[in-house]
């Protein structure tokens, strides 16, 4: 009864010392997804703005620029794929990975060969450990990304774009990445970057917001490649803030989570414990009563 009783308390002392990690994790989280989330605020206008004003001069210049112009023949397909560099943040990391997959099986249906991005160290784990190549991968800033890291991430992308297939490069360019809806709500989306895609959005466009005739100055081509970059630029940017977002909300449920379940792990073994020490001096009283009662039987 007694190692019953100090394995109990041992396990309990134990889980109580986990209950302070996952609790200071849970708040440190719960700290820094405030400003994830107003960065997302504050950038999203602009990324959707860029897109709808690349969209137009796209649509009215009847410009060929090599960043919208469709292949004749696409046969490699970029994939930049946005995870996290740690872990404790539930199934973020892995629904990332998992729509990822999806997607590179639905390329290789279509005769494409697939050429990784990777950003977060979950996603070279991933790919090293199953010995898969990839393009290029950038890590240690998945909760706290900077301007520059998305620019960086723009330039490598757009210039493989530009090379094309035949120059060792890729023929277009996908993301999939988390999108941050709520606190509670993230979706794992696959968006196409390059060549541009015009996407419409789903809320019925008013007679004022339909495109007008535009004139370009100083030429269509000179507005695309002003535009077209920092369009580039500021979807990887905005992707890279959702995902920090998503991922610091995943992981604050996560750590909540985690000290629930030690809460209640606490309690029953804290309550088996109780349980083992009552049976232990149950057992000494009956002992007792046991050697009185034959002292007394032997006088």
């Amino acid at each position: 009864m007694g190692a019953q009783q100090r394995e109990y308390r041992q396990r309990s002392k134990s889980i109580q010392s986990m209950k302070k990690i996952t609790r200071a994790m849970e708040l440190i989280a719960a700290s820094r997804v405030v400003k994830a989330r107003q960065r997302v605020v504050e950038t999203t206008p602009y990324a959707n703005a860029i897109t709808r004003a690349v969209s137009a001069v796209a649509s009215f210049s009847d410009v060929d620029h090599p960043l919208t112009m469709e292949r004749e023949s696409v046969r490699r397909a970029g994939v930049l794929v946005i995870s996290s560099d740690r872990g404790l943040a539930g199934a973020y990391s892995g629904n990332v990975l998992k729509r990822a997959e999806q997607l590179r099986e639905l390329l290789e249906t279509e005769g494409k060969e697939v050429a990784p991005y990777l950003t977060g160290r979950k996603a070279e784990s991933f790919y090293r450990f199953r010995g898969r190549s990839f393009e290029q991968s950038w890590s240690g800033f998945s909760d706290a990304p900077t301007f520059e890291v998305a620019r960086e991430i723009a330039e490598r992308l757009t210039a493989d774009f530009i090379a094309g297939s035949e120059g060792g490069g890729v023929d277009e360019l996908h993301i999939v990445s988390t999108r941050f809806l709520s606190m509670v709500t993230q979706e794992v989306q696959v968006v196409r970057l390059l060549p541009l895609e015009v996407v419409e959005d789903d809320e019925p466009v008013a007679e004022e917001d339909i495109y007008p005739l535009y004139e370009f100055e100083p030429t269509g081509p000179e507005v695309l490649d002003a535009l077209l970059p920092r369009y580039v630029v500021s979807r990887i940017w905005n992707a890279l803030l959702q995902a920090s977002a998503s991922e610091l909300a995943a992981r604050q449920r996560a750590m909540k989570s985690a000290t629930d379940n030690a809460d209640e792990l606490i309690k029953t073994y804290t309550r088996l414990a109780n349980q083992a020490r009552q049976a232990e001096i149950t057992q000494e009283i009956s002992e007792i009563v046991g050697g009185a009662s034959a002292l007394a039987d032997a006088k």
